[in-house]
């Protein structure tokens, strides 16, 4: 459920020539018929596999920023369960889903003996959202439409350091709720998204280069993945996946907005998934991302292993 699991808060020591301040949000980590759950109700463990590779970051006007390097990758593991009950609650059911990363290493090259870009490894936030799924509407042919709509809440609980530029954690709580729906264009032809509102709370412990500022507020984003499938054998289908990021509001620094920090980003790529069986299922996505500003432009790699306990 989530594309960074390392949050990404880099500038330069004095002047600062890159911002990136939004929390870990998820771009990419959703895959095809994200609307629907593969076997009905009950556990459902996720497991999740990200390796990342920016060999550039962009400013505010997406060139690329005023160092001799400025290379970003990482790895990242991180296990989602997720409960789906029998209870129903405005024509749907009832379930929560939480995700934990459990491993996460980053290596950043600044070619300045990293004395620019200073970064930690260590565990990230968990996320925990309670949700509705829907009753799919169904057709002749099978399922049609099926949607979700859930409340998730990231929670600070990972590693953060005021004096790096790279923290596994973002050091405030936000709220990104998010809809995600999947539409039949034919048994075989699905097409779904994932739309989510970011709004993100006062980070009291700000980095060292807003000098003695009390507090920072990352601005509110709005961001989305989309997914279109077709199912060449009844367990494998291939597609193409991609995701969008846009800041709307500006960050706050004690109360007062600051221009010319707003990220943007977007990316598409190839994807498949493989279903071993109703409770089995294995996707690979893979992402190339333009138009950043204010953050990396890489390229993504995302293993998702689905399993249904029955």
């Amino acid at each position: 459920m989530m594309k960074k699991i390392l949050a990404l808060s880099i500038v330069m020591i004095s002047t600062p020539v890159f911002a990136s301040d939004l929390p870990t949000v998820n771009l990419g980590m959703s895959s095809f018929v994200d609307g629907a759950v593969p076997a009905g109700s009950g556990w459902y463990a996720q497991t999740y596999f990200q390796n990342y590779s920016a060999n550039s970051i962009r400013d505010e006007n997406g060139d690329k920023i005023g160092l001799p390097k400025s290379k970003v990758d990482y790895q990242v593991i991180a296990q989602q369960l997720s409960y789906l009950s029998d209870v129903k609650v405005a024509g749907g059911s009832i379930g929560l889903n939480l995700l934990v990363p459990v491993l996460g290493h980053i290596d950043v090259d600044d070619g300045l003996n990293n004395q620019a870009i200073k970064s930690q490894n260590g565990v990230a936030d968990i996320m925990i959202g309670p949700f509705i799924q829907f009753d799919p509407i169904m057709g002749e042919n099978g399922p049609k439409f099926a949607h979700r709509f859930e409340f998730q809440i990231n929670i600070p609980t990972g590693k953060y350091d005021s004096q790096k530029d790279i923290n596994p954690s973002a050091n405030a709580f936000s709220l990104d709720p998010y809809w995600a729906a999947t539409y039949w264009i034919n048994p075989k032809w699905t097409a779904s998204t994932r739309i989510h509102y970011l709004f993100n709370f006062k980070n009291d412990d700000p980095n060292y280069s807003f000098g003695h500022a009390n507090n920072i507020q990352a601005g509110q984003a709005v961001h989305a993945n989309f997914a279109t499938s077709y199912a060449v054998t009844p367990k494998l289908r291939l597609g193409i996946n991609g995701y969008w990021l846009k800041q709307i509001t500006d960050t706050q620094v004690d109360g007062k907005d600051v221009s010319g920090r707003k990220e943007q980003v977007w990316a598409i790529g190839p994807g498949a998934m493989y279903s071993f069986d109703q409770h089995d299922h294995l996707s690979l996505n893979s992402y190339f991302e333009q138009g950043a500003e204010n953050r990396p432009q890489g390229n993504s790699v995302i293993f998702r292993y689905i399993h249904h306990f029955h």
